[in-house]
């Protein structure tokens, strides 16, 4: 019997002890999120009524002032692509032989350390290498080529790093029976690990061209321009960009109007969220072919 009381006082201690770390996750979250959503609202609130057709599709005029910001809205996209172009297939071959190739030693735990510590240093580093390698050393010049690479190689460590985990939390079990029925290791890779460990990989490229997508550093120092009369029309040439523009017109443009910031850091916003968006769709389509 006294067992029984002390079972039962135990269990209701654990349950107080449960709601407790309940309510103090709760708390964490709300303190977390009602901050987020009241920045995102009052951005919205502030910047909603500057944009308009107008705004998206000309280009600044009165000093940036007046008109639209199309230029930073195609450089923007130019960059992410570039960035894209460079880092998302690297990034993946480079996940995939550390995960399915390379020995389990020394230099690979060496190198796995130097990729978590690449995807930690500052992006201000990572503009003065752009500037110094691709701008200076390549010859390349302030240019859309200059700036996607710089960009692709602060993306990779991220793409690298996601590209790994997905693939090592595919079951191992998957390989055994793809090897006994004959595949050879890259068919096993390309035809079940690699399609299993799609929804994780696409996380990582998304949260690394989201994080190019919103730099202003390193593309102030390799690809960026002030203000631009025309579009760029090759990769060689400057271009102006959205996280760059909001810089300029918040702190060097006198008498800039408070809505066009607002309305400029709305659009840099929509676009990530889009990404966001993108990527949890096609994500959440992965993960309903995933066999486990």
């Amino acid at each position: 019997m006294t067992d029984n009381m002390m079972e039962k006082k135990t269990f209701s201690s654990a349950r107080v002890t449960q709601g407790f770390g309940f309510m103090l996750l709760r708390l964490i979250t709300l303190l977390t999120v009602i901050p987020i959503l009241g920045l995102v609202g009052y951005i919205i609130a502030k910047g909603a009524p500057a944009i308009n057709w107008q705004f998206l599709t000309t280009m600044p005029t009165d000093g940036m002032r007046a008109g639209g910001i199309m230029p930073a809205i195609v450089g923007t996209l130019y960059l992410t692509l570039g960035t894209a172009i460079f880092s998302v297939p690297l990034g993946i071959a480079a996940g995939i032989y550390i995960s399915e190739y390379a020995a389990d030693n020394n230099a690979t735990r060496l190198i796995r350390i130097a990729i978590i510590n690449l995807a930690g240093i500052p992006s201000v580093v990572y503009g003065l290498f752009g500037l110094g390698l691709f701008v200076l050393f390549l010859k390349f010049g302030t240019s859309i080529l200059a700036a996607s690479l710089t960009l692709s190689i602060m993306t990779l460590p991220v793409i690298i790093s996601t590209t790994e985990e997905a693939l090592r939390g595919v079951p191992n079990s998957f390989r055994v029976v793809s090897t006994s029925l004959g595949a050879s290791r890259w068919q096993t890779i390309w035809r079940i690990t690699l399609p299993q460990g799609m929804p994780g990989i696409i996380t990582g490229i998304i949260l690394g061209l989201e994080r190019a997508a919103g730099e202003t550093a390193p593309i102030l120092f390799t690809g960026a321009s002030f203000f631009l009369p025309q579009l760029p029309k090759s990769p060689l040439d400057a271009t102006m960009a959205l996280p760059y523009h909001i810089y300029v017109i918040s702190t060097q443009v006198p008498g800039m109007p408070i809505q066009i910031q607002y309305g400029t850091v709305l659009v840099l916003l929509i676009f990530v969220l889009g990404m966001d968006l993108t990527a949890t769709i096609i994500r959440s389509r992965a993960r309903a072919r995933r066999q486990w």
